[in-house]
């Protein structure tokens, strides 16, 4: 195993509560901006959503769409002491399904959420200057770019190297196309946390202040999250920004509670509320969607009570602790 990188900094725990996710949706509820970006993003949601879902697989589906793989299903089957082909069947297009969300669902919610919050998306080529690039917003002097990954541990190696590549040999051009002097660079991620990813995103500061030469270095990334250098005369930064840190930049400490429930509301319909005392098979489950035990009588229009536990369930995959 690798030694640790002396300079990679130690993150630390991002701990949400239920009392200020609650606070934070009334905060949306009771804003007509906020609103609206909410009503915009479940509009495109639904939209693509509904053409996403229509383009899975089937169970109607011949077997070779579901391009599946036999070892993986073999060990499967040993270890629900599966004997029958029919037992196995069942679990496949579950499976698929979600294997298949995993590959677009990340560009969908980059599509629809960028432009929402005063950013495009970037059309970015295989081995072109723009591949690295899937949004950008121009804040004159300043551009300011990203490239998006959905979870914390979606980099490799090589990916990290390539990236800090792209941003040394490109970044000059994409100043001069868009007018700009200077480069914010972003390495972004929609869900998740730092503590959470294999820091390989940290690796793409290390390998472009590696690469630079040292005179270019203003603010090497020891201990940091972030790097400062230049571009030629251009000064420029490179920051990794994973999950609320990425949304916050986005679109403002309110910007997750608004995509999140733009997608709850594209995709679950309210209904009743989970029966009392409900087993979930997930042994922490039942603690993170329950309503925390301090909570006021809560009542707001843009989600409906039964909603509410999927808040709390989504909003657990961007923070290390869930809390009261």
């Amino acid at each position: 195993m690798a030694s640790r990188n002396p300079d990679l900094p130690r993150p630390a725990a991002m701990v949400f509560s239920k009392a200020r996710i609650l606070a934070d949706l009334r905060a949306v509820d009771t804003q007509d901006a906020s609103r609206q970006r909410v009503f915009t993003l479940e509009a495109g949601f639904r939209k693509r959503v509904g053409g996403h879902v229509a383009s899975l697989p089937t169970a109607g589906s011949e077997l070779s769409k579901f391009s599946t793989n036999p070892f993986v299903l073999l060990i499967y089957a040993q270890s629900k002491h599966y004997r029958r082909l029919s037992e196995l069947e069942k679990d496949i297009l579950p499976a698929k399904l979600f294997s298949s969300m995993e590959t677009s669902v990340g560009r969908m919610v980059e599509d629809v959420a960028l432009p929402v919050y005063g950013w495009q998306a970037v059309a970015s080529g295989m081995h072109s200057a723009n591949s690295a690039l899937d949004g950008k917003k121009l804040d004159l002097p300043v551009l300011k770019v990203a490239t998006l990954k959905s979870g914390p541990r979606c980099l490799n190696d090589e990916m990290s190297e390539n990236f800090a590549g792209s941003v040394i040999a490109h970044g000059g051009a994409w100043l001069k196309e868009n007018a700009a002097s200077q480069l914010e660079f972003t390495y972004g991620v929609l869900y998740g946390t730092r503590k959470q990813s294999n820091k390989k995103d940290w690796h793409i500061l290390r390998n472009i202040a590696e690469k630079l030469p040292k005179r270019d270095v203003i603010a090497a990334p020891s201990q940091r999250w972030d790097c400062r250098f230049r571009l030629g005369k251009a000064p420029a930064t490179a920051t990794v920004r994973v999950g609320k840190d990425w949304w916050d930049y986005l679109g403002g400490s309110l910007c997750l509670t608004e995509v999140f429930t733009a997608l709850i509301r594209a995709c679950i319909a309210p209904g009743p509320e989970e029966h009392p005392g409900v087993e979930y098979e997930i042994s922490d489950l039942a603690t993170i969607v329950a309503m925390p035990n301090s909570a006021a009588p809560f009542d707001v229009a843009i989600l409906q009570r039964s909603q509410i536990p999927w808040l709390f369930f989504l909003m657990r995959h961007c923070c290390d602790e869930l809390t009261d």
